[in-house]
């Protein structure tokens, strides 16, 4: 695959070259997505989902070499997934909106256990699979707020 077409799927089309917070902004561009794929399209959101994740497998790991680094900062495919994560099947409100995205960046950046051993793995497994159990981490809190009050 060529180097500029691994750059601009793993960056999600150069979000994650902004320079401060890659991973909010790579964050904020998924949620933009899904929401752009409108609020009752459930399956829209699950192909999606898949789409990103499968493309997210595939470039993380070439991304390492395109950057010349493991798990480069830029790389953001991995946030995308994981924010779809937080919200699929789920009734979509503001509150449900900002509370998701704080609670995934929350879990993003605190690593909650396993997802900091995973982050371990080689290649596009340690790129991609903690930030997708971050986002299960985020939508089961989302979950359980749910259950206590109205979002």
């Amino acid at each position: 695959m060529k180097r500029h077409l691994i750059k601009l799927l793993a960056t999600f089309f150069y979000l994650g070259e902004m320079p401060f917070a890659p991973g909010t902004w790579g964050s904020a561009g998924g949620m933009l997505l899904y929401l752009a794929i409108g609020a009752e399209t459930t399956i829209g959101h699950v192909c999606a989902f898949a789409a990103v994740t499968l493309i997210g497998f595939l470039v993380a790991g070439r991304a390492e070499g395109v950057f010349g680094t493991r798990d480069p900062k830029p790389v953001v495919i991995d946030e995308v997934a994981g924010i779809f994560l937080v919200f699929l099947g789920l009734r979509l409100t503001w509150p449900v909106i900002l509370l998701g995205f704080i609670l995934y960046r929350l879990f993003d950046i605190l690593k909650p256990p396993p997802a900091r051993r995973l982050e371990r793995l080689a290649g596009s497994a340690g790129i991609m699979l903690d930030d997708l159990l971050c986002g299960l981490y985020a939508q089961a809190v989302l979950r359980l707020v749910g259950l206590l009050v109205k979002l």
